[in-house]
């Protein structure tokens, strides 16, 4: 996911499989910063295949969460390696610096990158890309908790008043019935995190893989429905999708 503000380098939010395409349409020396929520396969194994930020020229700081016993550097090193990669980081052309962000802010001169921590499974931030008083908040990943009507306080912080939530929405009420512990939430909390934040706009993010198109259509139906009734309104993220705020 990539935020734009003017001309400056996109700010990128995770690097999942699309960070390649996404590099092969940018064709640049990426000089910019990266936030990452996690170390799951799913939201760094882009990172090598990113073209911008392996280039000659590139610099490129890596913000992520604490990992324990090592530095994230060490973290990320420990999967950049052979025999999964036939280099490792250091080994690049570009310049590839990794920072552990925890309850912080982080200031890039264009945009503030506001950072707390969020329920998953294993150390997990989630993002808040505030530029003047617009704002972007990223929950890709988001353990719902035993009470469905609970919100962590770091997640409060990220999303009260956004203009737009990125929020995973993975499972059904069943499918969540059968993996409460797995690191995700249902569609219905992902719209209730929003009406309680007093979101503008939410994003359902984190499709399941086994829910069909048909199907997404439907669960983004009846979301909708429901965000209209508190208004907030409520889209089905997609590949290629654009927002403009």
């Amino acid at each position: 996911m990539t935020v734009h503000v003017g001309d400056e380098n996109p700010i990128l939010l995770d690097l999942g499989t699309g960070a390649r395409e996404f590099g092969l349409a940018m064709a640049r020396p990426f000089d910019g910063a990266v936030f990452i929520t996690h170390l799951h396969w799913d939201h760094i194994q882009g990172l090598p295949f990113f073209g911008p930020m392996i280039m000659a020229g590139a610099s490129t700081t890596v913000y992520g969460p604490a990992q324990p016993g090592e530095t994230l550097k060490e973290a990320l090193d420990s999967f950049i390696r052979p025999p999964l990669f036939p280099v490792m980081i250091d080994g690049l052309p570009s310049k590839i610096d990794a920072v552990a962000i925890g309850e912080e802010t982080i200031d890039l001169g264009y945009a503030s990158v506001v950072s707390r921590s969020v329920p998953h499974v294993g150390d997990t931030n989630g993002y808040r890309v505030e530029v003047g008083d617009r704002s972007v908040a990223y929950i890709p990943d988001h353990q719902q908790p035993s009470d469905p009507t609970a919100i962590a306080p770091g997640v409060r912080d990220l999303c009260r008043e956004a203009d737009v939530l990125i929020h995973d929405a993975q499972y059904t009420p069943d499918e969540f019935a059968t993996k409460p512990h797995w690191g995700h939430c249902t569609i219905d909390y992902a719209v209730h995190v929003a009406v309680m934040c007093g979101v503008k706009q939410l994003v359902l993010f984190h499709h399941d893989p086994s829910h069909h198109d048909d199907m997404l259509d439907e669960l983004v139906a009846e979301a909708k429905a429901k965000g209209a009734v508190a208004g907030v309104e409520v889209v089905g993220a997609h590949e290629g999708l654009e927002i403009a705020i």
